[in-house]
């Protein structure tokens, strides 16, 4: 019987608290490493992903928001972005050099 009430939404919700609840207690009391969704390297909250997901069911832009940190996390960052490897451009002296791509 418990197991279909975990199925409907309300027990979802009852056993997203539940779990969030026993995470943050281990990660207290400094036993974290008993929970098989927590390693060595895992920082943060994981109540909160779960929190996340089931807003995200019902909420299409906390999809997209989801989605799109997804999409960031996987792209490159580099300051030169958009920047041709030949050329330079000082700020300062008001000078800007361009130079020809070499062949």
């Amino acid at each position: 019987m418990e197991v279909v009430f975990f199925m409907t939404l309300p027990g979802l919700v009852v056993l997203l608290t539940i779990v969030a609840f026993a995470d943050q207690v281990l990660l207290r009391a400094g036993r974290a490493g008993l929970l098989p969704w927590r390693n060595a390297g895992r920082r943060g909250q994981v109540s909160a992903t779960g929190f996340e997901q089931l807003h995200a069911t019902f909420s299409q832009g906390k999809q997209n928001e989801l989605r799109e940190r997804r999409s960031s996390l996987v792209m490159r960052d580099d300051e030169e972005d958009g920047d041709p490897p030949w050329s330079t451009v000082d700020l300062a002296a008001g000078k800007a050099v361009i130079r020809p791509p070499k062949r």
